[in-house]
């Protein structure tokens, strides 16, 4: 951090998001700020009833070249970039005619929005790539030590209370701060630049390209990492997704459990009736469906009594005081749901060490890419966003499943998708019986889930058995069958498919084959 407070005298103004802009000006007039700016800007002021230069009275020189060229010019990069206690600068500035600039607002032509849409070419794109903009903003940022730069309204009413609480002047803190956050943005623009190019091969947007870059914002830092000996934080928009509404700060493994919990809800979402998942380890331990919270509840907690303390509890609609009392029975490390009515919040308040959670589905972007973490570099790839119809699936058994055993299947695929692989769920067309993965077999996850459904008192009998994977031997279908299954679905596509059929039709199975695996490392 450099330098004291700066009075802010003269400032360049350039904004496509135009919010908080004429609240801004105001401030500025307030504190006798000449505002210099061009285009849409500019006749936004003056539609504001602000006085305002042009860019091209300033410089004595014209906008050209439709416009690609406004503030790219030595008066205005020289009055950004001088510094101001370097007696060479100041003499270079008063020979050139050149005059400081204070303060920088500038947000950038909108290449995000526009790459968004829905068949833009790629001349649309290249058109929305701006050059003045950050080259204003990395100036302004480099030389923060006497310039302020702003890139985001939001930051607009801290600026005009520091301006009017110090007779327009700018602290070297706010200086540096916003600086910081210039070059971020400067960053995470020039991120969604490279992606997209480097995606684009014949005109078209393929996705993955040639580079992966990514620029979020620090949300916050957390207490540790994974494990205490390890340091960890959280970036992006998290908290705009999944909003703290109560309990301890979250920690890493809260934050990785939350996200699995929503993204696990979100496949429910067409769901009329309620929806109940019950986590641990970032892994459904129960799922239930009911006309209540409570009777989802019960059904989701019967599958597996032991694991939920400690856990995540998620539902698809917002939580009503029966549900609350049954839940609080329980230790819980959190609690997420759509909303809570009044009564229901200040009741869970009660405990200090959970943390109640409000998630909001439609911030979540569902086509983000999922990003792993390994030595030396990412594995990236598009997110899994599948949910098959087992009706539209292919049946493969001379029994075919019924009409309670599809809606199973259905039921059953959205809840093994989000278990570890390998993984199965002995499911009924409302709730999960047993659930079997992270194991290292395709076996292993039915003989844990069979046993453990045993030790439980749980009846397995009429049963349906999805699997995330296919089955590579007979011995999957026979050990379902076994344990009371009746019905299979999984994609297929092993070497020994007939084996594995001729075993579910030796015990009267039905069996589908969807044609879409659900791996999940």
């Amino acid at each position: 951090m450099a330098g004291g407070n700066v009075k802010i005298g003269r400032a360049i103004l350039g904004v496509s998001d135009k919010r908080g802009l004429s609240e801004l000006a105001a401030a500025l007039d307030r504190h006798g700020v000449e505002m210099l700016s061009t285009g849409g800007t500019r006749a936004a002021l003056k539609e504001s009833g602000r006085s305002v230069k042009s860019v091209e009275d300033f410089t004595g020189f014209p906008e050209i070249l439709d416009g690609r060229v406004k503030t790219l010019h030595p008066k205005i990069h020289g009055g950004i970039l001088a510094r101001r206690a370097e007696p060479s600068h100041q003499r270079q500035m008063g020979r050139h005619g050149i005059e400081p600039i204070d303060l920088v607002v500038v947000n950038f032509y909108p290449f995000e929005r526009t790459i968004a849409r829905a068949g833009v070419s790629l001349e649309e794109a290249i058109e929305n790539i701006d050059i003045g903009g950050p080259t204003l903003v990395r100036a302004a940022a480099k030389n923060y030590a006497d310039v302020a730069v702003v890139v985001d309204p939001a930051d607009y009413p801290a600026l005009i209370k520091e301006l009017d609480d110090n007779d327009g002047f700018v602290s070297a803190e706010t200086r540096w701060r916003l600086a910081r956050k210039a070059f971020a943005r400067v960053t995470a623009y020039d991120c969604a630049i490279s992606n997209y190019l480097g995606a684009v091969g014949g005109g078209e947007t393929a996705g993955l390209g040639e580079t992966f870059s990514l620029s979020m914002p620090r949300a916050q830092m957390l207490r540790y990492g994974e494990n205490p000996h390890q340091t960890g934080a959280l970036y992006g928009d998290f908290p705009r997704i999944a909003e703290q509404l109560h309990g301890r700060e979250l920690s890493f493994n809260n934050v990785f459990d939350i996200s699995s919990a929503i993204n696990l809800m979100i496949d429910f979402g067409d769901y009329p009736d309620a929806v109940v998942a019950i986590l641990k380890h970032n892994t459904p331990c129960g799922i239930g469906v009911g006309a209540t919270l409570k009777a989802a509840w019960d059904k989701a907690f019967a599958t597996d009594p032991d694991s939920p303390f400690g856990g995540i509890i998620i539902s698809n609609r917002p939580w009503d005081m029966e549900f609350a009392r049954a839940v609080d029975e329980l230790f819980t490390e959190v609690l997420i749901a759509p909303d809570y009515p009044p009564d229901v919040i200040q009741f869970l308040r009660k405990k200090k060490n959970r943390r109640v959670m409000r998630f909001h589905p439609a911030a979540v972007d569902r086509h983000e890419f999922d990003v792993k973490k390994i030595v030396g570099g990412l594995l990236v790839q598009t997110p899994d966003l599948s949910l098959e119809d087992p009706r539209a699936g292919r049946v493969v058994t001379r029994r075919a499943p019924s009409a309670a055993e599809l809606d199973a299947m259905g039921f059953g695929i959205r809840v093994c998708k989000h278990i570890k692989s390998n993984a199965i769920a002995f499911v009924e067309r409302d709730r999960t019986l047993a659930i079997g993965g992270g194991a290292t077999s395709r076996i292993d996850p039915l003989f844990a889930a069979r046993d453990k459904a045993a030790r439980l008192g749980v009846s397995l009998r009429g049963s349906v058995l999805v699997s995330e994977a296919l089955f590579p031997f007979p011995d999957g279908p026979t050990l379902a069958a076994e344990a009371g299954a009746t019905a299979i679905a999984q994609p297929g596509g092993a070497a020994r498919d007939a084996e594995v059929i001729a075993a579910a039709d030796q015990f009267g199975l039905a069996m589908v084959f969807t044609g879409v695996r659900h791996f999940r490392h």
